[in-house]
């Protein structure tokens, strides 16, 4: 450790400290647990509301003000209008606002949908099966290989829009009372699903067991005095 700094040397002991009290956990919810889980939310807040401060209310709002653009003044009074939403008597005041704010946001996540994830879906799907995407293999065994694979691709897509669509209805004997072709297809989805749930579950695990392997490194490291 001679050759670090006093920065350095005070940030790692700090680091070291907060693990430890992280690893504690191992023991169940204690103090030492919480005041490091309170101490990261608390620098991850006071970090977001200086970000906030100075990247939007300083940068977009104030300086323009302080430069003559007064037609920022409408967002401004929108602004404090919203803040009334806080005081009880006021909150009226706030519910056009937050209506706007409502509206924009089903707007841009209905948008988003439809033009970031179903039509870019739909085209994937469909451009599987394009003569030049199956052709792309050197012999006829890429060839089949391509299509068995596009199939699978395909098969999963529509299954698993099938499952949402008749497999998560109602309850009761609405199951049983569907066709046996749609109960097939949903089990088919059902079983793609699950398979894509155990493939992020098994990203989550290998993130936090690499995350844990850090952590381990840095400790031992650190005691190490390298």
């Amino acid at each position: 450790m001679a050759g670090l700094g006093l920065a350095d040397l005070v940030g790692g002991i700090v680091g070291f400290v907060l693990t430890l009290f992280i690893f504690s956990y191992i023991f169940g919810d204690n103090l030492l647990f919480r005041l490091a889980i309170h101490i990261f939310i608390g620098v991850a807040a006071a970090y977001a509301a200086i970000m906030i401060w100075y990247n939007v209310i300083w940068t977009q709002l104030v300086l323009p003000l302080l430069s003559g653009q007064v037609a920022l003044l409408i967002p401004l009074l929108l602004s404090f209008l919203l803040l009334a939403k806080a005081v009880p008597r006021f909150s009226g005041l706030g519910n056009p606002v937050m209506a706007y704010l409502v509206g924009v946001g089903a707007a841009a996540a209905v948008g988003g949908a439809v033009f970031g994830t179903i039509f870019p879906q739909a085209g994937a799907s469909i451009n599987l099966f394009d003569h030049a995407n199956l052709l792309q293999g050197k012999d006829a065994l890429d060839v089949t290989v391509n299509f068995l694979n596009n199939s699978i691709i395909l098969v999963g897509t529509l299954t698993t829009l099938a499952y949402f669509h008749f497999g998560t209805r109602g309850g009761g004997d609405f199951t049983q009372q569907r066709p046996l072709l749609l109960r097939l297809v949903s089990w088919v989805g059902q079983a793609f699903i699950a398979v894509t749930f155990g493939a992020l579950f098994a990203g989550v695990y290998a993130a936090a067991v690499s995350a844990l392997i850090e952590r381990l490194s840095f400790l031992v490291n650190f005691i190490l005095g390298s």
